[in-house]
């Protein structure tokens, strides 16, 4: 076979598997909902069983080897009843994004090969590891050992993220990106006095403005990143929350008058009565509530 058509081979088989990608990673930040459907259960087995072939067929063992301990995963949710937990989601998300950073790898490399992916592949057998462990105990009725926080930051982080994937899914506009940061208000109310939560989602809120990139590139790095700090947050790792260098360079990039109503800046005069009325005709109830709150705490 001539190189073009090699190439060209490669090019059908990533623009595959980053459909099957897209099917993975949105079945997984919605695992709960997922495992009690058999037909998304089944949609994510077939992806990554799709994927392994894919790799097989074009010899790039480390993709398939990858998608193969993925496609062991969803086969055990396939044929037995898991109570998913927070553990779980983080576990398969965190093994999945080492399948992504491999077809990534591949697709911005010409050159490259199996042995450009030991370090991956390592420590994708290391994380498999422990995600086999896992649902081996979930499978014995045991559980991770730990006492779980109260699970109102994470239930409310999941319901807006999947308000944010319906949204994600529908035509690029300008205002289906202004709702997209109208949840991303929502979520910086979910914890209005956490700093680093707050930067987090200030930046997020950025990104998702920036027309510069596409649509869908924007949801992938924006909900997984969401997800991934919504966890923290769950369970207290405050000073995990912090924006990627991807994220960061979106927003970073973003063009400055596609600035979100956030940073609107009004004027506010000096005495009380007047700055009480300035302030109700500029904010809804929502935004008065988190005002309050930051005013209180600073007091």
């Amino acid at each position: 076979m001539d190189t073009s058509s090699q190439q060209r081979i490669v090019g059908y088989f990533i623009e595959e598997a980053k459909e099957h990608l897209q099917t993975l990673e949105q079945g997984i930040l919605q695992l709960e909902t997922s495992v009690q459907d058999p037909e998304t259960v089944n949609a994510m087995f077939r992806a990554a069983h799709s994927v392994k072939g894919g790799a097989a067929m074009l010899g790039y063992s480390s993709i398939q080897k990858t998608a193969h301990r993925l496609e062991d995963s969803f086969k055990i949710l396939k044929e037995n009843s898991v109570n998913v937990d927070q553990k779980l989601e983080s576990l398969l998300l965190t093994v999945y994004d080492h399948l992504q950073d491999l077809i990534e790898r591949l697709e911005n490399s010409a050159e490259f090969n199996d042995e450009d992916a030991i370090g991956i592949l390592q420590q994708a057998e290391s994380n498999f590891a422990v995600l086999q462990q896992y649902l081996q105990e979930l499978l014995s009725g045991g559980t991770s050992g730990s006492t779980q926080p109260s699970v109102n930051i994470s239930e409310r982080v999941k319901e807006i993220l999947k308000q944010m994937l319906q949204l994600f899914k529908q035509s690029d506009t300008p205002e289906n990106r202004q709702k997209l940061q109208q949840y991303c208000t929502s979520l910086g109310e979910i914890a209005p006095e956490q700093q680093n939560w707050q930067q987090f989602i200030n930046t997020a809120r950025t990104a998702i403005s920036n027309k510069k990139y596409p649509y869908n590139k924007i949801a992938q790095i924006v909900i997984r990143e969401i997800k991934q700090a919504g966890d923290n947050l769950h369970l207290g790792k405050t000073n995990e929350i912090t924006p990627s260098k991807n994220l960061k360079q979106l927003a970073a990039t973003a063009p400055t008058a596609t600035a979100t109503p956030a940073t609107t800046q009004i004027s506010i005069p000096k005495e009380p009565q007047g700055a009480a009325i300035a302030i109700l005709k500029s904010f809804n109830k929502q935004e008065l509530t988190q005002i309050i709150k930051l005013i209180s705490s600073q007091m």
